[in-house]
């Protein structure tokens, strides 16, 4: 019987299938804290563009997997080095299809920098370069009381919970959570993770006055995203405490706990540490 016929490959990349899962898995797990977001989506859909809704990109050296990119509308390499980011950018052609790039401060560079030449001649042509952004990682109890306040969030506070996140995306991101002038999308995604339980919030009176996320999570490592203080109250000493209920909710699901935050936001990385994160590594995101 004839060996298999792999799919052939253009400037070393090609687009991954369900026979290439077991590789893919085993580059993922050479750092699951990086990775939780492509492991996450991957687990979850396989290598299926259909079912994943965007394809994943591989490179090869040497006939071995060496490096993934999720081409989605968010782009997010897998330890992808230059030659890999080089690859990655001729593979992607002159037409810009990605939101933004995602992912560890020195592949997602190198990623945006090769783009560039492609689908634009500066890095003035993102709308927004993040370009380090702390990695934090908790793997033990919160070193200081947790607020009891904070819960899971239930369905029947879905539309108040929804108009918190909306918030938060948009002071986030600078701009709301639209996709053809509506944010029904975005509030359907927060409904699903209300349902799966990873929807965390303290509710005054039908009032969301913090809330938090599980945005990712792999089987050993969850990424906490989405977290967000009533601008009234901010300056009272509730975000550490309740960013440390979050902590201890999830890590009774997941050992680790991580998640990532703008260098400039001072305020959010000293109640990260203060809940007792510390940092790991550096992201960057390119917002398009």
């Amino acid at each position: 019987m004839s060996a298999p016929v792999r799919p052939s490959t253009t400037f070393g990349v090609r687009t991954l299938g369900a026979d290439d899962l077991p590789a893919a898995l085993g580059l993922l797990r050479r750092d699951p804290v990086d990775n939780v977001y492509v492991g996450s989506r991957i687990r979850t859909g396989g290598l299926d563009r259909v079912t994943l809704g965007c394809p994943v990109w591989g490179f090869e050296e040497g006939g071995q997997l060496r490096a993934m990119l999720h081409a989605g509308s968010n782009m997010v390499p897998v330890h992808a080095d230059a030659r890999a980011c080089a690859a990655f950018a001729a593979f992607a052609g002159y037409q810009r299809t990605a939101s933004s790039i995602i992912g560890p401060a020195p592949a997602a560079l190198a990623l945006y920098e090769q783009l560039s030449r492609r689908w634009g001649s500066t890095w003035a042509d993102a709308r927004d370069v993040r370009a380090r952004q702390p990695v934090m990682l908790s793997d033990d109890d919160p070193p200081i009381a947790v607020d009891p306040r904070v819960q899971q969030v239930s369905l029947d506070l879905w539309q108040p919970y929804a108009d918190a996140a909306v918030a938060m995306y948009t002071e986030e991101v600078g701009q709301e959570p639209s996709v053809g002038g509506s944010d029904v999308s975005y509030r359907i995604y927060i409904r699903s993770l209300i349902q799966q339980g990873r929807s965390y919030a303290i509710v005054e009176d039908g009032r969301i006055l913090f809330k938090a996320d599980i945005g990712s999570a792999t089987s050993s490592v969850c990424q906490v995203q989405g977290v967000w203080v009533a601008p009234d109250r901010r300056g009272q000493g509730i975000a550490a405490p309740a960013m440390a209920a979050v902590i201890r909710h999830a890590r009774q699901r997941w050992p680790l706990v991580t998640l990532y935050v703008n260098d400039f936001n001072t305020p959010a990385l000293a109640t990260y540490r203060r809940a007792g994160m510390r940092q790991v590594g550096e992201f960057a995101t390119v917002l398009y």
